[in-house]
């Protein structure tokens, strides 16, 4: 029987973990809940699964983690205020179900120098597939990871064509259902970059071995390119619960949280090229995660102003990634973090960049 704390727990992440665990009673229990604002979701929750301990808001979170006796801390909190509690799991020698992306990439060396060796466990589909993959061979025999990216609702268009979109289109994923920022970001492809600095950080492998490729179908959920040219793949149904499933549990698998494919039925998988003219937001965060550091806490911290700013109308789509790089361009760590990081660094960077952005934003 494993415990498990379910960080953000009325989110969509957090609500299929515990489908996942409805499901599994003897081999789950779930011992903590947190929640952003959704109070009432929140409690219905805890009255559900017989959970005690509840946490309201980030900090609360973090020191429910360091109170709570769990097995698995499953961090399905949106944003960079996700790095108190990842931190707080790492630190209490938890297993990590990682599906709060930010706190890794914000906190970088902060994140990865405490944690212990399969410590953290990735929940994003395209870690998960990798992780998978990767226990086909010996980490030195990796030449190269491949993120699939579905391209999202703008996949084939032109920069030019993208000029007027507006926030249903860019709300419109062909995949996955998600929460407003996430959405947002896989239309703009920052989530992939954001993705490529989680990968360099989980499986310590070079940017420059690091490619997206566009597969519309998401069914091949990422690869693993062998030094003896084969390519694992990971492939399965769109259904988080499967990635979720395997955070709470790894390296063991859950019966029955997914449907296979269906092999009798004809199919086609395509893969195309990344345009990145049109979503430059991958070569940026390849720039900004090289450089490390305070850097991709200014380019999460953009990102958020930005995609608040597109939904209010006053910036455009495209705005979005020209705000981001005008912002990461302008930043000096120097002047914001004295060349440390610590959580207080960070912290001071994000809010340069929230400020930068808003009056770059206040400025269009």
């Amino acid at each position: 029987m494993r415990r498990v704390i379910v960080l953000g727990s009325t989110g969509s992440i957090g609500t299929q973990a515990l489908e996942v665990i409805r499901a599994n009673p003897r081999r789950f229990e779930v011992v903590g809940l947190s929640a952003a604002t959704n109070v009432a979701a929140m409690q219905a929750q805890a009255e559900q699964f017989q959970v005690e301990f509840t946490a309201l808001g980030a900090e609360e979170a973090e020191q429910l983690v360091r109170d709570v006796e769990a097995d698995v801390v499953l961090n399905g909190i949106t944003g960079s205020v996700g790095l108190g509690p990842t931190l707080a799991a790492l630190e209490t020698g938890r297993t990590l179900a990682l599906a709060n992306k930010e706190s890794l990439i914000v906190g970088g060396d902060l994140v990865t120098a405490i944690a212990q060796p399969g410590q953290i466990v990735p929940v994003d589909s395209e870690h998960s597939a990798i992780a998978q993959a990767l226990r086909s061979g010996d980490r030195a025999e990796v030449r190269r990871l491949v993120l699939t990216a579905s391209g999202g609702p703008f996949r084939g268009r032109s920069r030019a064509s993208l000029e007027h979109v507006t926030p249903a289109e860019a709300l419109a994923h062909p995949t996955w259902d998600m929460g407003r920022v996430v959405t947002t970001n896989s239309a703009t492809l920052v989530n992939k970059g954001l993705e490529v600095i989680e990968a360099h950080l989980l499986f310590d492998v070079a940017y420059h071995h690091i490619d997206v490729v566009v597969h519309p179908q998401s069914i091949v959920h990422s690869m693993v390119e062998f030094v003896d040219g084969s390519t694992i793949a990971q492939a399965s149904p769109p259904d988080m619960r499967l990635p979720i499933s395997l955070g709470l549990d790894w390296p063991n698998r859950v019966g029955g949280v997914g449907h296979p494919l269906d092999w009798t039925v004809a199919a086609s998988w395509t893969f195309e090229p990344l345009d990145e003219d049109a979503f430059p937001a991958v070569r940026l965060a390849k720039k900004v995660g090289r450089a490390g550091g305070t850097y991709p806490a200014v380019f999460n911290a953009a990102n958020e102003q930005a995609v608040d700013a597109f939904h209010e109308g006053r910036l455009s789509f495209l705005g979005i990634v020209e705000l981001i790089e005008r912002v990461v361009d302008a930043h000096d760590p120097d002047a914001t973090s004295g060349g440390t990081i610590t959580r207080e660094s960070l912290a001071e960077a994000e809010r340069w960049a929230r400020d930068a952005a808003d009056r770059a934003i206040a400025a269009v």
